[in-house]
Formats: C-alpha cells, structure tokens, sequence
C-alpha cells in the first residue's frame, strides 16, 4: 500500500498541473459547439468549486485511507482538486475515473497518466465495479431526459431498479440515473458529494430521489449555492450539493440544509427531521422558510382555474409573422390567429381589444394555424402552399414538427382572460411573474401560462362582465414570496413556476367575490 500510496504524492506541487488541466479544459470545451455540450451535458466545474467541495467531503470521511471514484471525471478536476486538498493525514489508496467522451479522455489519460489513477474510457451505466469506493464526488452530467432514447430509459429505469429498488419517472434527468446507478460502487460507509441541479427538490421527477435519499442511504446535508451567483457560465442551472453516508438509518434524524456562502461559511443553515421531509415536496424553501403546517386547507388559484400552458409552435419564426409579413407574402388572413409576443415584448399588462378581437399593440403577430390537408391547400390557395413549402427543408424537421400528423397543424387553445408569464427574476419582494388582463382574442405560446376560470368563477364573469378587472387586480396582489414558494430557480436568479405548482398558490382573497 506504501509503494501505491506513492504514486499518488509523485505530483504533491499541483499548481502546474492544474494550470495545464485547466487550459486543456478550455481548449476542448471552445472546440465544441455549446448546444453540443448541453447536450451531452459537459458543464465543467470550477476549480475552486471543486477543491471546496473535496475539502468539506475529507472532513466527513471517517477513514484516512481513501478510495476515490468519479464516474464522469471530464478533464480530472475532482481529482486534481483531491491531490492538492490531501495532507500526510490521508492515503489515496486507489482512485478510478470514468469517462465516455474521446476527447476528455485523451486529456485525462495525458495528464494523469503517472499519478496513479485508474482511468477507463467508457458510459459508467454499462460498467460493472471492480471493487468498492468509499468516496465519490462528482458533478453528473446534466443531460436533458429528451436528448435519452427510449431504449437508454429503459435500460437505465430497469437497473437502477434491480439495484436500489426506485423507480424513476421518464422525465428524470441523465444526473438523476447516475446517482442510482451508483449504489452498486459504494462501499459500506462511503461519503458521497453529487453536485447537481437543485430543481430535483421541487420538481415531481425528482420525488424518487429524495426517496432514495431518505430511504437507502443516510443523508447528511444538503448545500444549495445562490443562484444568482451561479457556478457556471455555461449553464442556467441553479447548483447544490448532496451529501449522504451510505448507510441506512431507521430512527428519525435531522439534515443540515444551507444556502448561500460555502459549506464552511454558509450566508443560511438549518437543520430539519427527516421526518419534515418524508412529507414536504418541495425542499428548496429550507434553510430560509419554516416548517409548513400538515394541513393546509386554504384556497389556491387551482380552485378556480384550470392552468394550462401555451401551445407550443414548433417554430415560431416560421409559424408567427407580423400582418406587415402576411400582407407582403400575400397569404390568406383567414389562416391566421391573433397570438401575444412573449412576455419580455409584451410592454402591458393589460391587452385591450377592437371590434374583432385583435389586440390593441404593436406590432401585432398572428398564428399560421391551418387544418387542411397539403392536397386541399395546393389546389385552394396556391399562396399558403408555396409559403409551407419554404419549411420543408428545416422547419418540418424540427423535433415537435415532425412528431405531428401533419407538421404544420399547431395545438389548440382557446383565448382567455388571464394570463401569466411562467418565469422572471422578481426584485426584492416583488412577483417573479406577471399576471396579464387578456381581452382580446389572441392566444399565446408556452412563454405564458393560460388561466381558465372553471365554472363557478365563469358564472360569476358572465354575471358581471367587469368582474374581470377585480379578479386580475387579485392575482396580482398574490405575493412573490407565496408565488417563489411554490416555484423553483435557475442559476442567475431565474424564476419559473410550471402549472401545478401555480395551482398550489394560496389566493384566499378571491373569497371576497364569493366565487365558490
């Protein structure tokens, strides 16, 4: 083990090695297209993230002698930050990194080569371990489940299932599969570090997760960095790390959650029972809000909407066009839709309307939204199928296009009074979101969130027309923080709030028009 061990201190002066890491890092990372490593999910963590990281893992680590694990190790910056966070107090017995990408490999391999790591070039769910880590800290890769094949989610769903039992939802991210796959590296004790998106806390995909977190493994603390300072410049995503001991604990304990700072000088900490937690979905308002009550019996804005999101073109460069663009290509208005800009265009909060049911702004936008068949428009209206044409080559490509029966017929939705943008940045105490007064007849994309009254509230605006105004002025008046409660954030303080959790809002004050 002495000899092994070693190795490991043959490279004790780190500062050139990780200058050398680091340049090679930001070589790879420019010679890559950015939508290609989003979509591999290649977010590069920073140094100095990383060597925090490591550090606060060694003080949780009760032995002194380490075997280390980083299944998507990159360029090594784990790694590098491991062998210059070391003292003489620990023995790096073994180390194994894991990487499928050719070129971090190659870099990994050049840089490491002498250090005595084991590197493997290789998708870490279809490795199968040698031995047993007893510490593993990585950052997953942060891959979007659309960009997995059906055939990747099956494979992943039924092993990771074999292994911890969970189950998944389809909508789980790529980071989310890692952290089950991993089960099976874990030593008995191991101290694990996952930094991965925060949103796992609050969104239902995420709701296995935490199930594993609570039932299969022991966890220690959760840190959520701020996200208006995000840790990458690369990605809009809001950044925590979490810590568990592979072990289970059957009595009910309290996690430490922190926020802001370090770990070893958070800006907020608290520590909450797991208990709490078997209970509460959404965990990002810990360490800042206190424990809800059971019960909560209030009313929310589900009670009296149906919360839709808007439709989604495919392409709104193709499919939306102002009338200045519909009159010059001589299309067929009867074609067309009135349709809202996207909430950072749209300069009111309250649409008016003319005589037929067109927004009063400018410039105004219109949907192509036609239900014909190609044979019917060729024949009928020679324009509109010389128009459709032009997006045969990249429009009718696109991902949602080419899923519809025909590519160019859109979703329906029909116009409604109320709306709101789904996400914003909200300063100080103010709403994240706006809610908008619609009283025309356009409709919106899925930058808004679509507000149908059900029936009790739409008796009532039949009723009174001009009851309107008053239910706007109320949605409006729901306070950010309730609105911030029920939502999420991305990195640089992106707000967003998808529709069952704008349901959850609590919105008693409609009370007062006795709509219920």
């Amino acid at each position: 083990m002495g000899t092994q061990n070693k190795r490991f201190r043959t490279i004790r002066n780190m500062s050139s090695s990780e200058e050398s890491r680091r340049l090679m890092q930001e070589t790879i990372d420019s010679e890559k297209a950015i939508e290609e490593r989003r979509k591999h999910g290649q977010f590069s963590t920073p140094f100095v993230l990383a060597q925090e990281i490591i550090a606060y893992g060694l003080q949780l680590l009760p032995e002194k002698e380490i075997s280390f694990l980083e299944p998507c190790i990159g360029s090594g910056v784990f790694y590098s930050a491991l062998l210059s966070t070391v003292n003489r107090d620990y023995c790096v017995q073994t180390a194994t990194g894991i990487e499928i990408d050719p070129a971090y490999y190659a870099c990994a391999a050049k840089l490491w080569k002498d250090s005595g790591i084991d590197l493997i070039q290789g998708d870490f769910a279809r490795i199968d371990p040698k031995q047993k880590y007893n510490f593993i800290i990585t950052n997953p890769p942060y891959v979007r489940h659309h960009y997995l094949t059906q055939a990747e989610k099956s494979f992943l769903l039924e092993h990771e299932r074999k292994e911890t039992g969970i189950v998944l939802s389809g909508l789980a991210g790529l980071y989310c599969h890692f952290i089950l796959l991993a089960h099976k590296w874990l030593a008995p004790g191991a101290i694990c570090g996952w930094l991965i998106p925060s949103e796992f806390m609050d969104v239902n995909y995420g709701t296995a997760i935490k199930e594993y977190l609570l039932q299969n493994v022991h966890l220690l603390r959760i840190h959520r960095y701020n996200p208006e300072n995000s840790m990458f410049t690369d990605a809009l995503v809001s950044s925590c790390v979490v810590w568990f001991k592979n072990e289970i604990v059957n009595y009910d304990y309290e996690i430490e959650f922190s926020f802001g700072g370090t770990h070893d000088n958070p800006a907020q900490s608290k520590r909450i029972k797991k208990s709490v937690l078997t209970k509460e979905r959404k965990w990002s308002r810990f360490p800042a809000k206190e424990i809800r009550c059971e019960k909560n019996t209030g009313i929310t804005i589900g009670d009296y909407f149906e919360i839709k999101r808007g439709l989604a073109t495919g392409d709104n460069s193709f499919f939306i066009m102002s009338r200045e663009k519909i009159n010059e290509l001589g299309l067929d208005m009867s074609f067309f839709k009135p349709i809202l800009p996207s909430p950072r265009y749209l300069k009111t909060d309250l649409v008016g309307t003319d005589n037929d049911g067109i927004p009063q702004i400018y410039p105004q936008y219109f949907l192509l939204d036609c239900e014909l068949t190609e044979q019917e428009i060729m024949e009928q209206y020679p324009a509109i199928w010389d128009y459709l044409q032009s997006g045969i080559e990249k429009t009718s490509k696109k991902y949602l296009c080419k899923s519809r029966k025909k590519w160019y017929w859109q979703e329906q939705r029909d116009a409604t009074y109320f709306l709101c943008s789904y996400m914003g940045r909200g300063k100080d105490k103010g709403s994240p979101i706006r809610f908008i007064l619609n009283l025309s007849e356009a409709i919106v994309t899925n930058s808004y969130l679509m507000l149908y009254p059900k029936e009790h509230l739409q008796k009532a605006i039949s009723d009174d027309p001009n009851s309107v105004y008053r239910i706007w002025e109320l949605l409006k008046s729901i306070s950010g923080n309730d609105i911030e409660e029920e939502g999420r954030v991305y990195g640089g303080g992106l707000k967003k709030i998808e529709p069952r959790e704008l349901a959850k809002v609590p919105c008693g004050d409609l009370m007062e028009l006795c709509f219920v």
